[in-house]
């Protein structure tokens, strides 16, 4: 095989993992901190997206539409964490229900908004040139998106103040009410962080995905199969298996067709999970 046709591979692969891991990250803090499954992540997600959207064509530029639709995220998910998912916490079936039923509700409302037409900002594309190959820029951008994206919110859940309040208050409650800590706000704003990284990922991700109300679903099954596999180490666990897993369909995918990697990630990720029915990260030392 030709360098070049490795090289563009593997970068391809990179690409599409860290698009994975961007997809996933919300899902890693609400799901792998706090317990809570959220089957409305995907419509967080094309909020994120539309809102992005509405503002860029408003004349805002795209890089600050994107801090401005997570904080209009944001907004929406402390307002959901406080009227139905505190209402929830220990109640894990009603909260899948619960948030199932907000999905639907999104959905719909988007339809009516929006329609179901795929706007775009057309944004100015470039390709990289490797060899006789090319790969679009923007994608490749995502991958340094990624790993910051990483990096940030680990050193907010491990180094600062809030990061260990949000850990005592999921792993201890009535012990971090005891000494001080404001529990239900600490819960709440966590759960809004999380709907927050679901608006990023839809804003990010708008250059290489137009803007439909079911956009989010292209992400949410594989994001949410990632972060069950990944266990109880929700941030590096997740990093691992979006690489493993992403990365893997797309190399596959490359050198066979795309059928085939959806085939190696599910395959792969049914053996895993048979494997190790805590998540692979669940003999980890490593807490986060």
């Amino acid at each position: 095989m030709e360098i070049d046709f490795l090289v563009t591979v593997l970068l391809s692969s990179l690409s599409s993992a860290a698009i994975l891991l961007i997809a996933a990250m919300g899902l890693a803090v609400v799901f792998g901190l706090m317990g809570v499954i959220n089957l409305a992540h995907s419509e967080f997600l094309m909020m994120g997206a539309y809102a992005a959207l509405t503002i860029t064509k408003a004349g805002v530029p795209y890089l600050l539409s994107i801090p401005i639709a997570v904080a209009i995220t944001m907004a929406i998910g402390a307002v959901v964490e406080i009227l139905i998912i505190s209402r929830l916490y220990g109640r894990l079936f009603d909260t899948m229900l619960a948030t199932w039923g907000l999905s639907m509700v999104l959905l719909q409302l988007a339809v009516l908004l929006f329609g179901t037409a795929t706007p775009s900002i057309n944004l100015p594309q470039f390709n990289i040139s490797i060899g006789d190959y090319q790969l679009a820029g923007y994608p490749l951008i995502l991958i340094g998106v990624a790993v910051i994206m990483l990096i940030l919110i680990y050193l907010l859940m491990t180094k600062t103040t809030y990061g260990m309040q949000a850990r005592a208050s999921i792993q201890e409650p009535e012990m971090a009410q005891a000494i001080g800590i404001e529990s239900s706000r600490v819960n709440t704003f966590t759960f809004a962080l999380g709907c927050g990284l679901a608006g990023f990922a839809g804003a990010v991700l708008l250059p290489i995905i137009p803007a439909t109300p079911s956009m989010g679903m292209a992400f949410a099954v594989k994001s949410f199969l990632a972060v069950v596999v990944a266990g109880p180490v929700a941030l590096t666990g997740t990093a691992l298996t979006a690489i493993g897993l992403g990365g893997g369909a797309s190399i596959t995918a490359s050198l066979l067709t795309s059928v085939a990697g959806e085939v190696f990630f599910f395959i792969i990720t049914a053996v895993l999970l048979w494997r190790y029915p805590m998540g692979i990260s669940a003999k980890w030392r490593r807490k986060l």
